[in-house]
């Protein structure tokens, strides 16, 4: 009897593990995903929603989101506004441009293994890539290295973005990108710092990507960019 007993609560706990979210693999899954083709969790939705996910413009969930955002959602995008000032408010248009475009490479990348991104690491491989593109700028070659695998692999990733926008004819001056990447590392050391979270800085930007998207999405009629977005 105890080993019947055994066997449907196996099973039992099997299905409740299925239903798990597939993306944080803690809540539960229930919402339907139709960009992932599957559940997830509402968590999830809402904070992955246009920065890792690529949600089609039918996703009901979505439409729900940009017709009725929360009061809470405006007051927090209010106070991310207000924290990325700062670092931000110096930039000129197409530093600006750079600046959300290295974000959104940022917001993407995964490290491999066990390893998770936070803030120190970004702040390790933007400060490499523009030191860089700073030498670069007085007519000297030099890479400078990032202290750690996590950080050179982003930094990588950047430095490939970089000759990609080149490479497709646009003209990115060393020391325009280097701005922009200073920009990044000031707030994910300030912002990062103050939150007391490992990752606070790249929550905050997430969510403000996911705010621009959906703006974008919508059709602002602004000129087009300068600068070739990948």
């Amino acid at each position: 009897m105890a080993t019947g007993s055994a066997k449907i609560f196996a099973t039992a706990s099997n299905k409740l593990g299925s239903m798990a979210c597939p993306l944080c693999q803690r809540r539960k899954s229930r919402r339907e995903c139709p960009a992932l083709g599957q559940s997830i969790c509402a968590v999830c939705c809402g904070t992955k929603r246009l920065v890792e996910i690529n949600c089609p413009e039918t996703c009901v969930h979505l439409s729900a989101a940009r017709a009725n955002p929360p009061a809470m959602v405006r007051r927090q995008n209010e106070a991310d506004l207000a924290l990325l000032l700062p670092t931000i408010q110096k930039l000129t248009e197409r530093q600006h441009q750079l600046f959300f475009l290295f974000q959104s490479v940022i917001a993407r990348h995964r490290p491999g293994g066990f390893a998770r991104l936070i803030d120190r690491d970004v702040a390790e491989a933007v400060a490499s890539v523009a030191a860089t593109l700073e030498t670069a700028a007085k007519g000297l070659i030099y890479e400078h290295p990032a202290p750690t695998a996590v950080a050179s692999a982003l930094a990588a990733e950047l430095s490939a973005l970089i000759q990609q926008i080149r490479a497709e004819g646009a003209t990115v001056y060393d020391r325009e990108a280097a701005m922009a990447l200073r920009a990044i590392e000031e707030g994910a050391q300030t912002i990062g710092g103050a939150a007391g979270a490992a990752d606070a800085y790249l929550n905050l930007v997430g969510r403000l990507l996911q705010v621009n998207r959906a703006a974008e999405s919508q059709g602002s009629g602004a000129p087009p960019s300068s600068i070739i977005l990948p």
